[in-house]
């Protein structure tokens, strides 16, 4: 039986998403029903882990204490729903950096795995760009691609990768789950 974990990318996940970055607490806004869904998962037992890629920080878009306050506010709006993340994994470097941390490389997934002492495997990973769903499978999670952030965008592009579930958004998902 696998764990009952989710593993969560941010940005066009919980929360809008811009091809700029999201660079302040106050463009931070969470999408619609995001914060009841991690409620919902919450309450119906689930561990929730945030997986993202924060390259804005190498960029020196925002700093490390912005991202912190951007990670403090959604603990809070998912408080206010009842729910919980157990675990936020970011990567701050840029693609050229060589990390092994920046998905789709299964790094920040490893920290989950290691810093919960869970297994990820068949367990939901869950974004809307191929490079999340890519960590995902890489670890053995079980990818969805959800419509919003950059949803659509990667549904229209096309890619290889098998058993995909795709859902309107982490709503619909959570609905289905729970």
């Amino acid at each position: 039986m696998a764990e009952k974990l989710i593993v969560l990318d941010r940005d066009g996940v919980i929360n809008y998403d811009s091809d700029n970055y999201i660079k302040t607490v106050d463009e931070w806004i969470p999408l619609p029903g995001s914060m009841e869904a991690i409620g919902k998962l919450t309450q119906a037992g689930y561990k929730i882990a945030v997986a993202t890629n924060q390259s804005g920080i190498s960029r020196g878009y925002f700093s490390i204490e912005t991202l912190n306050a951007m990670h403090d506010k959604m603990i809070k709006l998912a408080d206010e729903h009842g729910g919980k993340f157990d675990f936020i994994a970011y990567c701050p470097h840029g693609p050229d950096d060589g990390c092994d941390c920046r998905k789709p490389l299964p790094g920040l997934i490893h920290q989950i795995e290691n810093t919960l002492g869970l297994s990820v495997r068949d367990c939901y990973m869950v974004g809307d760009s191929l490079r999340d769903l890519e960590a995902g499978v890489a670890a053995g999670m079980k990818p969805v691609l959800v419509k919003t952030g950059k949803g659509e965008r990667t549904l229209e592009k096309g890619f290889e990768l098998e058993n995909v579930l795709v859902k309107q958004d982490l709503f619909e998902l959570v609905n289905d789950l729970v």
